[in-house]
């Protein structure tokens, strides 16, 4: 497997948990109160809107010739960070 397929792997499989959090907190979500409701909810799509972002990023770092392969990746890395810090935010204020 190339560094290029791993790195892609990788990604995935983040967004893969980012996925798997937006369910867990979808569930309570559903179990909240109506006033809490309505922030969770916020946070839900917040969360959405970030994981959305991620896999666009990620779908042109899959397409992106070999040539810009290295000049995407840094460009998304810096991307996922920003991205990522966001993400775990949003996550935070269900706890």
């Amino acid at each position: 497997m190339s560094e290029r397929e791993q790195y892609i792997e990788k990604a995935k499989a983040k967004l893969d948990h980012w996925n798997a959090e937006i369910d867990k907190m979808k569930a309570k979500v559903d179990e909240a109160e109506a006033d809490t409701k309505i922030e969770y909810q916020k946070q839900l799509d917040e969360m959405r809107e970030q994981r959305d972002e991620a896999e666009a990023r990620l779908k042109e770092l899959r397409e992106a010739s070999d040539d810009a392969w290295h000049e995407m990746k840094a460009g998304f890395d810096k991307a996922w960070d920003s991205i990522s810090g966001a993400f775990k935010n949003a996550m935070s204020r269900f706890k």
